[in-house]
């Protein structure tokens, strides 16, 4: 019986040998790393060889190691860690310093103060143009903090609603959503039905502000305000949903289920 090394054994003669067999004058080339002295570093070096391919260690921007850590060509900044507790480190921690392309916390919030800002200066101007376009941007930030506002204010005049004011808006935005299907052949969406009757219920905030100061109910001027509050209401809110859904020649039927809806917004306010 033949004696050798199976790994490096000549093939037999008259014995057909497979293209992958293993031939011995094949030059292998093996890779070959370089490690420093431990005492030339905090914790040594380490680097990748150039000869690793265009697939490899260089081109793929993997960078290097010593110490610390450095990012490479595909790492999240410029920030370089190197493993000690610095102002930077908690900066790029607890921040979004590190991140180029990131946007503003409010605007992934959806939060934009020019908008609330445009959308409560034209509930406030009832008697100007109103733009067909003003509800694009179906943002819920500024109803949400009107409904906020009219609650802190009934809570500072003693009366603790805030379960009723968020039942009427729901049930209203329901009712209203609703009925504006039914009249529209164009439709509208539930976002922009809350946005729209959110942002006008602006003029209650600022009576349920006044009921703070005044008592409004038993006397005329409590009357008076409130029934101004719910037709500037109505008023600003219809003129939005005919302007959204070209609605011109049906305001009237708009604008009663809307008022209906403001006037129980108003008797929560003075009573």
């Amino acid at each position: 019986m033949q004696q050798g090394n199976v790994l490096f054994q000549q093939p037999q003669p008259g014995v057909s040998v497979d293209s992958s067999y293993y031939n011995p004058s094949t030059s292998l080339e093996f890779q070959q790393f370089s490690y420093a002295d431990k005492g030339a570093g905090a914790a040594g070096a380490y680097s990748q060889p150039q000869a690793f391919g265009a697939a490899g260690g260089a081109a793929s921007g993997v960078g290097t190691m010593s110490g610390g850590m450095s990012y490479g060509q595909g790492g999240v900044g410029a920030y370089q860690h190197t493993g000690e507790v610095t102002w930077a480190s908690v900066a790029a921690a607890f921040t979004t310093g590190g991140f180029a392309d990131e946007p503003p916390l409010l605007e992934e919030l959806g939060i934009n103060f020019g908008h609330i800002k445009t959308k409560g200066w034209t509930v406030l101007n009832p008697l100007g143009a109103v733009d067909k376009h003003i509800m694009d941007d179906t943002d819920l930030a500024g109803p949400i903090l009107f409904c906020l506002l009219f609650g802190g204010f009934l809570l500072l005049s003693g009366k603790i609603h805030f379960g009723y004011v968020y039942g009427v808006a729901m049930m209203g935005c329901v009712s209203v959503y609703a009925i504006l299907n039914l009249m529209s052949e164009a439709g509208i969406d539930g976002y922009r039905t809350a946005s729209v009757l959110g942002y006008c219920l602006l003029p209650m905030v600022l009576l349920s502000s006044i009921a703070t100061l005044l008592k409004l109910s038993g006397h005329i001027v409590g009357l008076l305000l409130s029934v101004l509050s719910v037709l500037w209401c109505t008023y600003s809110a219809s003129a939005m949903f005919t302007a959204v859904l070209s609605m011109r020649d049906q305001r009237l039927l708009v604008a009663y289920p809307v008022g209906l809806l403001y006037s129980a917004f108003a008797l929560l306010a003075v009573f």
